[in-house]
This record gives structure tokens, sequence and C-alpha cells, in this order.
């Protein structure tokens, strides 16, 4: 079995709530999923990156914030994709990487990242200088259409969460 069709099982098992089974098939691939996110092929980067938010491994969100560093924009992309599922019940994830995100959203040069990293934001905090980032983005004219709809609809999230004051 590879790393992609353990993770792929374990996102079938966390989908059915099979805590414990998670936890061994977790403890089994531990040592994989860390060597292959030090890999020097991209491809396998991206796979162990992506892996971690499928075993739900909320101890790994240092690996993922390496991720979200890394030089190719499938491991960034893989990164933002398991920091979305990890912080769907706890923002604090999204909140512990803020300063990449809006790094990703306002500089990143590939666009699909940009969009992950606007839409991981959706699960943080309501915080006005993320609101203000992705407002901006919204009306810039230079963005692409769907980076700007995802902008706007995520700011818009954020104000009705944090609430009239915002």
């Amino acid at each position: 079995m590879s790393l992609s069709e353990a993770a792929a099982e374990a996102d079938a098992l966390a989908g059915k709530g099979e805590e414990r089974e998670l936890a061994v098939l977790r403890s089994k691939w531990d040592d994989e999923l860390e060597a292959a996110a030090r890999s020097q092929d991209f491809r396998e980067r991206a796979v162990a990156y992506r892996a971690i938010g499928q075993f739900r491994f909320r101890q790994k969100i240092e690996l993922l914030r390496r991720g979200l560093e890394d030089a190719s924009p499938a491991c960034r992309g893989s990164a933002l994709i398991s920091l979305e599922l990890l912080s769907r019940d706890h923002p604090g994830v999204v909140n512990s990487v803020r300063p990449l995100l809006h790094e990703l959203v306002a500089h990143d040069d590939n666009d699909a990242v940009r969009r992950l990293a606007v839409i991981s934001l959706r699960n943080g905090s309501a915080q006005r200088d993320t609101i203000g980032i992705l407002a901006a983005l919204a009306d810039d004219d230079e963005a692409g259409r769907e980076l700007r709809d995802a902008a706007g609809k995520v700011a818009q999230g954020l104000r009705r969460k944090a609430g009239p004051s915002r």
C-alpha cells in the first residue's frame, strides 16, 4: 500500500468516526509520512502534505507550515488543503499560520494557491486585518475573477462571524 492509498483509507476511517483504527493507521504511517515530506521530489512532498489532513494529524501543523513555504505550488496547495480540513472544527489551526496565509493570499505567484489560502482563512477567527486583505483582493481588478469572488465570499462570511462591530 502506498502513502496516498493509506491516506485515503485514513480519510474514510475519519469520515466514519473510527478513531481507534485511524490512530493505528497513523502510527503505522507516521515515519513514512515524515520521510515523504522531506523528499527531494515535490510529488512525494505534495502527497505527504495532503496526507496530513487525510490522517487528521493535528500534531503535524509545523510540518504543514513548512509545506506552506515550499517552493513547489503543488506542495503549497496540498498543505493548504490539509490546513483547511484540519481547521474546520479548530480555528486555532488557521490562526497559528495566519501571517503565512496572508502572505500567500497577497503575493503567491499561483492563483490556485492564492484561492486555497483564501478558503483556508474562512475557518479562522474573524480578524480585522484578514477581512481587510480579503476585501481589498475582492476589489482588485487585476486579480482573476475566481480569486476575487472567493475573497469576497470569505470576507463577507468573516464579517458575519465577527458581528456588527467589524
